[in-house]
């Protein structure tokens, strides 16, 4: 039946090159346009020397959750550290993005609440919103009005928290936290971010969605694997809500902590993004190359100006098709397809990083158009 309705998935290997920005995908060579490195910090020396020179010490584990054996001055170093540079009280971490958001969505609102939700959050909201005892209500997609309209008839509940990705991982678009902001304080609601695609990359100093509004919420979450280029979640907020999740959030207090290695080049992850602004700007100036390219072909290009950079395609079938093809021509972008996006909206999920040179820009480009006039898609 999945492969029937043109869904089937299956793995691809994938090997590092020694040329930035490119990536061995089953043994050839490609150029790698859907990674969500997006300031190319995976594979930066800088991170890979800290990270070695900590695991020589610590060893390759952690040997256990952070409430029993797994607890080191790194991880106690970084929670200061990425508080800090979201400039909030005190922050927790977990052992990815996605046990993040289960953990904050499963503990935090809890019964006699209503937790109001993006209609396109990611799937580890949804998940978490699941395993929570308060009730859940969808809003339409970054629509302001029907916000508000769930939030006036909510009034009966508890407690009201509204959740939304900062960055929207296969739209590419930014959530706007500053009206929402503003209806979260008339109503009397807590605002919760997933910033998982925003940290490193909006605001003058890569803080994220806060900082790109100038606007603060309640809880902060974010990952590690995007554009810091490491492993791991976190939540930042005020020092409360720090020692409630400590002790009430199942998916940090079973997992296995991270290693200290993965903290140790965390940290090094972090200085660079704050201290190094030119990653970012030149990323910038590569998104803004490669949109006006694509809408000037004539394609359907969703987003904002972040890495993500969606091209709908239309059908699962002809939008695998559009992948496979791209492949050839020495571009990796896999097909994104139901249930990740609406039926009928299959695309290309394209992504941006630092490491990408003008050069790959235009062969992206031109394989863009190339595919899109092979299949009648422009």
């Amino acid at each position: 039946m999945i492969k029937e309705q043109g869904l089937y998935r299956n793995l691809r290997i994938i090997s590092p090159s020694h040329t930035p920005g490119k990536s061995y995908v089953d043994g050839i060579e490609r150029i790698m346009a859907s990674s969500n490195n997006y300031l190319g910090l995976a594979g930066d020396k800088r991170l890979t020397e800290e990270a070695v020179k900590i695991m020589k010490e610590y060893g390759v584990g952690s040997t256990g959750s952070r409430l029993t054996t797994g607890n080191t001055t790194f991880h106690e170093k970084l929670e200061k550290r990425i508080a800090e540079f979201k400039k909030d009280e005190a922050a927790l971490i977990f052992s990815s993005g996605y046990l993040a958001n289960i953990g904050v969505m499963s503990s935090l609102p809890g019964e006699g609440d209503v937790i109001i939700s993006d209609q396109l959050n990611h799937a580890s909201i949804i998940d978490g919103c699941r395993l929570s005892k308060a009730k859940t209500s969808i809003y339409r997609h970054i629509n302001m009005e029907d916000l508000k309209e769930k939030l006036i008839h909510s009034q009966h509940y508890n407690r009201r928290f509204i959740v939304t990705d900062g960055v929207f991982s296969m739209d590419g678009n930014i959530a706007p936290l500053r009206e929402i902001k503003a209806l979260a304080d008339i109503y009397n609601a807590y605002v919760i971010v997933d910033d998982a695609h925003a940290t490193g990359i909006l605001g003058e100093n890569s803080r994220g969605t806060g900082e790109h509004f100038d606007v603060s919420v309640d809880v902060t979450i974010g990952t590690f694997s995007k554009s810091i280029g490491t492993e791991g979640g976190f939540v930042t907020g005020a020092r409360s809500l720090i020692d409630y999740l400590r002790n009430r959030a199942r998916s940090f207090i079973f997992q296995t902590a991270l290693p200290p290695s993965i903290m140790a080049s965390t940290l090094k992850a972090i200085d660079i993004i704050e201290y190094s602004p030119q990653l970012r700007v030149h990323m910038q100036q590569l998104i803004r190359i490669i949109r006006n390219e694509l809408l000037d072909y004539g394609f359907e290009v969703r987003g904002e100006h972040t890495p993500i950079i969606p091209v709908v395609i239309g059908s699962s079938e002809k939008a695998m098709n559009f992948s496979e093809k791209l492949e050839m021509n020495g571009v990796f972008a896999p097909a994104i397809r139901p249930p990740s996006v609406p039926n009928g909206e299959s695309r290309i999920r394209m992504t941006i990083m630092a490491t990408h040179t003008e050069q790959d820009i235009q062969q992206i480009c031109k394989a863009f158009y190339k595919v899109g006039k092979q299949l009648e898609v422009i």
